[in-house]
Order: structure tokens, then C-alpha cells, then sequence
């Protein structure tokens, strides 16, 4: 199967050798993305998950530099020119990490980004959004990544879950 079928399937493993093999898999998956997509990455730190949201980004065509929004919780990226064509996409870029863990804290903090509202128009990507995001859509798409100590060989994992 192609690189091209395994992202587009429901799930899936690939082993991503470096980081420019982890960007391209980004825009491998936006592809297959429209607005309305909850992408959740998940893994420790260092395993890819901005690497792989600027791929996803390149993909979309979005407007602006993709830089971590640890410090600023979320990052709203203008539609561009799509690349291949298609209809221009936004993109949101959300850092979960800071939202007070997974208790009712972290959901009022949530509740306060309106990511629902953006997800009418655009595509979020959420790291560090396990147990928390999953409840502002029917489905989502999670992306576990890990990498191999000492090296830049990272491993996603993919499903879409409804």
C-alpha cells in the first residue's frame, strides 16, 4: 500500500525516519482534511507533534509561520492556497498542555478558546489534547507519535474515532 492510501485509510502505522519525513506526512493527512476536523496529537515531548502540524499546515496552504503556541494556548492560521487546489482551509493550532490538566478546570479553559465555533470553519489541531478536546466533535482523528531514543526515527500511529 502506498504512503498516500495508509494516511488516508481509517488507521494506521509509519515509521517517519526524520523530520522532513514527519512534515510530509502532515501534508499527506491534510489531503483527506476539511473544516470540521479535530486532529489530536499525542506523545512526549520531542516526538514530532509540531513537525507534524507544520506538514499539516503546508498541506492546508495556510496563512503564517507554525510555531509551537505553548505560551499563548492557540494559534489561528488565515485559509491560503491550497496546494493541488480545493477549497482554502484554516487552521487552528492549540497547545493543551497548560489547560490545568483533565478536570473541570482544563474544560472552562477549553470552553474559553470557542474552538467549537472554529472548528465550523477550520481544521484544530490540539497536542496534548487526549482527554480533554475530544468532546467538541463526533469524530476526531488521533495521532500518537513516539521516537526512538537517540534519533530522529519517530512512529504514528493513526485512527479516526467517532
Amino acid at each position: 500500500m502506498s504512503a498516500e492510501n495508509r494516511v488516508l485509510a481509517v488507521s494506521g502505522t509509519v515509521v517517519l525516519p526524520t523530520a522532513a519525513d514527519t512534515e510530509r506526512f502532515g501534508r499527506d493527512l491534510a489531503r483527506g482534511l476539511a473544516p470540521g476536523d479535530l486532529i489530536i496529537l499525542d506523545g512526549p515531548l520531542g516526538a514530532g507533534k509540531t513537525a507534524l502540524t507544520k506538514g499539516i499546515a503546508a498541506g492546508l496552504g495556510v496563512q503564517g509561520r507554525v510555531t509551537s503556541p505553548t505560551f499563548v494556548i492557540a494559534r489561528e492560521h488565515r485559509p491560503g492556497v491550497r496546494p493541488g487546489g480545493g477549497t482554502p482551509v484554516g487552521m487552528v493550532h492549540v497547545d493543551a498542555y497548560r489547560l490545568g490538566g483533565s478536570g473541570p478546570h482544563a474544560l472552562d479553559e477549553l470552553d474559553a478558546l470557542d474552538l467549537d465555533t472554529d472548528l465550523a470553519e477550520a481544521v484544530v489541531v490540539v497536542e496534548w489534547g487526549e482527554g480533554i478536546v475530544e468532546q467538541l466533535a463526533d469524530r476526531h482523528l488521533r495521532v500518537r507519535l513516539s521516537r526512538e531514543p537517540e534519533s530522529d526515527v519517530r512512529t504514528a500511529e493513526w485512527e479516526w474515532i467517532s
